[in-house]
């Protein structure tokens, strides 16, 4: 297997939980696995003090904590943390990354690591200009043929709105080529996720029936059982919308409906996708109320324990109007989707942490029995990753009573193969130049501007309806009206089956 260039990895807010959860267990998997270079280096930058050996304890703690790996071997880790660096910094004043400067100098003389640098900002959004800004003073982020490569993951949110967005991706282009930047969506990395496209491109017996004529809706389910916990100061300047649907949702969306590219590379790849974003059918302000439902969770007992609600919750306005849940209709107009309703819903403190997507078939043109069901393809992307196709057959016995049976594949069943997690196939992506489960800027965009209506529509209208539902239920009961004239939603349990159980906490 071909492996990256030396490189070094710079990790500006290396100090922080992505670094010693994610990025660390992440890289050092892949290390394990021979998937790195013999030479590379990892400096940590940030304003906490550390010394090199202290960074270094930090980093051996939270592999042994985080690593995906059952069998941790503290050799391996003693051989992976040895060209590990930190430099400490005043992210925000720009004099401070001469001292980066030097540091890189160093550390490039010491790893042979061929002046080839990935910078991963893991910084708060509103200094992602000021470091690239800051690095392009050092002469350190512009590409140029004898000094190695330089490439820029961006961890989102990319922008609060259309216009930040809009503004971040000027700053950045104003320094960087677009193929330098890798804006990050851990959902992309997921291998469910991209078995997506392989599922529907190399098995002739789906893509012929991919279309409005034969589907007769598509369900994204993203939920989460836990509510904000820690997180209130952040969740209540954001909210469901923001936080899930603009970005994680969008990007399995697309997966879901683009066309097949013309070859399976990033541009072509990045181009079909885009074209999705721009076929969405806008949603006018005065369609929000009868096609997006917004909902907060309320305190409630769940296997006897009292849950707090939304607004009890620590750093939250006991007045907040931001959403915990939201559930939406929409449509791709578009050859393929014409008419087709996708919908969508995404929440905190709902029965079980689940995300899947299920295409709903239609019927035949005659039902010949009536307790025929719509076969449904439900694709499982967390947890019990797989697929699970849905079908009906003949009870044993007298008369022609349908039940509804699975075949299903579970990842699981391959217990001989090593699943990386997202953030490992993502990185090592980046080291080799292949941006394919990266965000373009353009399409981040058109992201925000499909979403722009819905936000504008909250926040000019003060009186409107944000639904309160129980912490541990599906949403607001409201929600099953966006469903007219076919069943209901289908509710996920944690384990993928053929049943369509009302799954609690």
């Amino acid at each position: 297997m071909q492996r990256p260039d030396n490189f070094t990895i710079i990790i500006f807010g290396a100090s922080g939980d992505l670094t010693k959860r994610k990025l660390i267990p992440a890289l050092f998997d892949s290390f394990v696995q021979g998937l790195l270079p013999k030479d590379f280096a990892i400096l940590g930058v940030s304003r906490t003090e550390f010394s090199d050996e202290e960074f270094k304890k930090h980093l051996a703690e939270g592999i042994e904590k985080y690593s995906e790996r059952k069998d941790i071997d503290k050799d391996k880790i003693k051989d992976f943390i040895k060209t590990t660096y930190y430099q400490a910094i005043e992210t925000a004043n720009p004099e401070d990354y001469s001292k980066v400067k030097e540091k890189l100098f160093s550390i490039d003389k010491d790893c042979h690591t061929k002046n080839n640098y990935l910078f991963y900002l893991s910084t708060p959004p509103k200094l992602y200009s000021t470091v690239v800004e800051s690095l392009d003073k050092q002469d350190l982020i512009k590409e140029k043929t004898k000094t190695g490569w330089r490439r820029v993951i961006v961890e989102k949110p990319f922008g609060y709105d259309l216009d930040s967005a809009k503004k971040l991706n000027k700053d950045l282009l104003a320094v960087l080529d677009e193929s330098q930047i890798y804006r990050i969506d851990h959902y992309l990395g997921k291998e469910t996720v991209q078995n997506l496209m392989v599922l529907r491109f190399s098995n002739g017996v789906f893509e012929p029936l991919w279309n409005q004529t034969h589907i007769e809706r598509v369900e994204i389910t993203s939920s989460e059982s836990i509510g904000v916990e820690d997180r209130g100061g952040y969740y209540d300047t954001s909210g469901a919308l923001r936080d899930m649907v603009q970005n994680h949702i969008m990007q399995v969306l697309a997966m879901v409906a683009m066309e097949p590219p013309a070859v399976f590379e990033a541009n072509s790849i990045r181009n079909e996708t885009l074209k999705v974003f721009q076929s969405l059918r806008a949603i006018k302000k005065s369609e929000v109320k009868d096609q997006v439902i917004r909902g907060q969770y309320t305190k409630a007992k769940v296997r006897g324990k009292e849950l707090k609600g939304y607004r009890e919750e620590k750093e939250v306005d006991p007045n907040s109007k931001t959403e915990t849940f939201v559930a939406l209709k929409l449509f791709i107009d578009n050859w393929r989707w014409g008419g087709t309703p996708f919908y969508i819903r995404s929440g905190k403190g709902l029965p079980t942490k689940v995300t899947e997507v299920v295409i709903t078939f239609k019927s035949t043109p005659h039902k010949l029995f009536k307790d025929m069901k719509n076969n449904q393809l439900i694709i499982r992307i967390q947890p019990d990753e797989g697929i699970l196709l849905n079908f009906g057959m003949k009870m044993p016995g007298n008369g022609f009573e349908i039940k509804d049976v699975g075949m299903d594949f579970h990842y699981n069943d391959l217990s001989d193969v090593y699943i990386p997690s997202a953030y490992e196939r993502l990185l090592i992506d980046c080291m080799m130049g292949d941006a394919t489960l990266y965000t373009r800027g353009d399409a981040v965009e058109a992201c925000w501007k499909f979403v722009m209506p819905i936000l504008d529509d909250w926040k000019e209208k003060s009186d409107s309806t944000i639904h309160g539902y129980p912490i541990g239920s599906w949403g607001p009961k409201e929600v099953e009206k966006l469903i007219e004239g076919v069943d209901d939603w289908r509710y996920p349990c944690k384990n993928l089956n053929s049943d369509n159980n009302y799954c609690e906490l």
